[in-house]
């Protein structure tokens, strides 16, 4: 982990606006008649609706989306009884990660009252406000009172994210943790170390989980928690099951699982020797473990372990759980979090830690491939599927448990729904896979002896899209292969300068020349020039042998596209082969042409792309709205790119009739309908959600897409190459294994349609 300096963190939260949140207003508010909706006179009527029906509050309002992030500051990380204006910068980052992970709203607030009676009077006299609460950095014990009466006098959820987010997790992790040990919980010895609202929650989840009380024993900073311990009052008192208090040396002899939530270094080496065979450690005291990490694994090799910590393995983090239970408890406007809606998340947290994990999940932490087992038992808190394991199982269990008002009928529509939340309704994405695997074609990856090609090979073969064929050198592709243990049962290895292709290079040759003769090419040269994979693997196409090819990740892209059209050539009814690429927004995908091929297309070449760029569109499922951008709208400011673009949309009006396309006219306007509607109403585009923007030359083509790409984070497919006779497509330098393995589905899908 990186060290983090004070004065980086106090920079971070002062650098432009003060703070990490702020409130984004969700409707129109650009003409005098938007500030009346919104204030006076308008809002009167949502106020009556709603006077009327106390529930219109989540139709008419963001209730149904916000949840209060509430603190007094008694109990802050690490940081003690700060108070709670202290406590702020916390409760704000509380509310970033609702917003990031779960597309939640917060607001945090910081009541400057530590007696219970007066900090619940108050959260309870602005729970209106709110469709759920979540209690922050309380300390116990008035932290259980607190939640317990407000769950109790409250008709929303309440949860009090210390005691049951770690409960929650490490559930998770310890359910998984005995699979891997062969362990049934109801038999494991189990030893606490802590004795605070977190802990008790953690021990109180795993008995619903089937643990035995008699086999717990609890720790607090004076000792085991026994009935000779005099003044244990409450849930201490509860915990204490024991005869006769024993030291914590002597309680982990032969225990199975250790859960430590108290303070870095409690536990030696010794007492980890002395616990029985597969023993569990989840040392979650942060910044410093209970017992280090390197400590633990270093004194056995059979231990199984988790931290709080996230640069070990299986970290026990908050946000796999808080984020997402909020999610479906809003979305079914659950009453309450009860038992049944926390076993549900631990559940689906469980399942889903046994998934194989996405390229990019692996990516985002450095690691080259991530399986289930002792160093995966936990899902990683970037996983993106977590949204949509978690959300539904709480949903479904505060539905089955008689505590949902809004009962959900879809699955799949509100899984799709929780998907597009975050920007991840790859539908797109599904159709082109869906459809890849149902034909799968050979692909030839011309930089085979790259990791992240033979991955991106391995991924596409294992999800049934393409059979592979390696071009590269052998020994390094097999020695890449053994390396990072990848199974190609049936790919095939090819060097084009191997003399073991000594046949084939010259049949490739001879073809090539034949078709290259009168082109500059001699056959000598032609001969010479097949040793290059880039020409061979196109030839592969050309001939048959291979349907499509994949190159670029490490090349010069114009050092691909080169031989492609020498080798393929373009189609005959196409003037100008085009680079497409396709942006996976929040709107849904957008196709964004010409960004790879042309510097300076002319008007003609222009329509003609455009023409061809909305045939491949609608093989993606997708319906072209089209906009042929410029700096000038509809012949505001003549000029040469504005006369071009101008000229364009004339000719595809002339001969295109039926496609749906406008221009020219500026990014904002063709991306903004309201815009457009206010002042350009009679475009083709109006009412319309533009998601296909044509470019007037390369240079603006491809610095839009790059700024898009890197300012919003997007996920890109492409460059799609449009126009060749056979499906060859070249990568952006540099690619992802995600985007080489969605790059990879579209030449299969390219291929079929070819």
């Amino acid at each position: 982990m990186a060290k983090i300096r004070k004065q980086d963190a106090l920079d971070y939260h002062a650098q432009g606006k003060p703070g990490k949140i702020e409130v984004v207003p969700t409707k129109p508010y650009s003409s005098q008649r938007d500030l009346s909706l919104a204030y006076s006179p308008g809002v009167a009527e949502p106020c009556l609706r709603i006077a009327e029906n106390l529930d219109d509050a989540y139709k008419y309002t963001s209730k149904a989306n916000l949840v209060a992030v509430i603190s007094n500051g008694t109990a802050v990380l690490g940081l003690g009884n700060i108070g709670s204006l202290a406590s702020k910068p916390v409760m704000e980052g509380k509310g970033l990660l609702f917003k990031i992970f779960a597309d939640i709203d917060v607001f945090d607030i910081e009541v400057d009252a530590t007696d219970p009676d007066k900090f619940i009077e108050v959260v309870k006299a602005i729970a209106p406000t709110f469709g759920g609460i979540n209690l922050e950095d309380i300390k116990a014990p008035e932290a259980f009172e607190i939640e317990e009466r407000l769950k109790k006098e409250l008709d929303i959820p309440v949860m009090h994210d210390d005691q049951h987010g770690t409960a929650i997790i490490s559930s998770a992790g310890l359910l998984n943790a005995l699979e891997l040990a062969g362990k049934k919980i109801e038999n494991v010895k189990i030893v606490v170390s802590g004795a605070g609202a977190s802990a008790m929650s953690c021990v109180k989840l795993y008995c619903s989980l089937g643990a035995k009380i008699e086999n717990i024993f609890m720790f607090d900073s004076k000792g085991l928690l026994a009935k000779d311990r005099e003044k244990l009052e409450g849930n201490k008192a509860f915990f204490a099951t024991h005869e006769k208090s024993i030291p914590l040396e002597e309680a982990m002899k032969n225990a199975d699982v250790f859960l430590g939530l108290s303070k870095g270094g409690v536990v030696s080496k010794e007492m980890v020797k002395s616990m029985v065979k597969d023993p569990i450690v989840f040392a979650l005291a942060n910044p410093d473990p209970e017992i280090a990490y390197k400590d633990a694994i270093s004194t056995r090799d059979d231990v199984i372990m988790a931290t709080g910590r996230s640069d070990h393995p299986n970290q026990v983090n908050n946000v796999l759980g808080f984020p997402f239970i909020f999610r479906g408890a809003l979305d079914v406007r659950a009453t309450t979090i009860n038992e049944e809606m926390k076993l549900a998340a631990v559940h689906a947290i469980a399942s889903l830690a046994k998934e194989p994990v996405p390229e990019e999940v692996s990516e985002a932490y450095g690691e080259k491939s991530i399986t289930f087992g002792r160093e995966q038992f936990i899902p990683k808190p970037l996983d993106p599927r977590l949204i949509y394991y978690v959300a539904p199982a709480v949903a479904k269990a505060a539905i089955d448990s008689g505590v949902a008002k809004l009962p959900i009928s879809d699955w799949q529509e509100y899984e799709n729904t929780l998907k597009k939340r975050l920007g991840l309704d790859n539908k797109l994405v599904r159709n082109i896979t869906e459809k890849a695997q149902n034909n799968p074609k050979r692909v030839v990856y011309a930089e085979a002896d790259n990791y992240k090609i033979l991955k991106a090979a391995q991924t596409a073969y294992e999800e049934g899209v393409a059979f592979p064929i390696l071009l590269g050198r052998k020994e390094r592709v097999l020695a890449l292969i053994e390396e990072y243990s990848m199974d190609f049962p049936e790919a095939e290895i090819i060097d084009p300068k191997s003399d073991e292709e000594l046949d084939r290079r010259n049949r490739y040759a001879e073809a090539f020349f034949e078709v290259r003769k009168r082109k500059g090419f001699t056959a000598y040269e032609a001969l010479k020039i097949m040793r290059e994979r880039n020409y061979f693997g196109a030839m592969m196409v050309q001939l048959g042998d291979a349907d499509a090819m994949i190159s670029g990740a490490t090349r010069n892209y114009r050092d691909v596209l080169k031989p492609a059209l020498q080798v393929i050539g373009k189609q005959k009814e196409v003037d100008r082969v085009a680079g497409m690429y396709i942006l996976m927004t929040k709107r849904g995908p957008m196709f964004l042409a010409d960004t790879t091929v042309n510097f300076d297309p002319s008007a003609e070449e222009i329509a003609d792309m455009t023409y061809h760029i909305a045939k491949t569109i609608r093989k993606f499922k997708v319906t072209p709205r089209i906009a042929l951008l410029s700096y000038s709208n509809f012949g505001s400011s003549p000029g040469k790119d504005a006369n071009k673009m101008a000229k364009a949309i004339k000719l595809i009006h002339e001969k295109y009739p039926n496609l749906t396309v406008d221009g020219e006219v500026q990014a904002n306007f063709a991306l903004n309908n309201e815009l457009l509607l206010d002042k350009f109403d009679f475009s083709n585009l109006t009412n319309k959600e533009v998601n296909t923007l044509i470019f007037p030359n390369l240079s603006s083509g491809n610095i839009a897409y790059k700024l898009l790409q890197e300012m919003t984070d997007t996920e890109a497919i492409g460059p799609v190459l449009i126009g060749l006779k056979k499906s060859v497509h070249v990568l952006q330098l540099g690619s992802s294994v995600r985007e080489i393995v969605n790059m990879v589905k579209v030449a299969v899908v390219d291929a079929q349609n070819k």
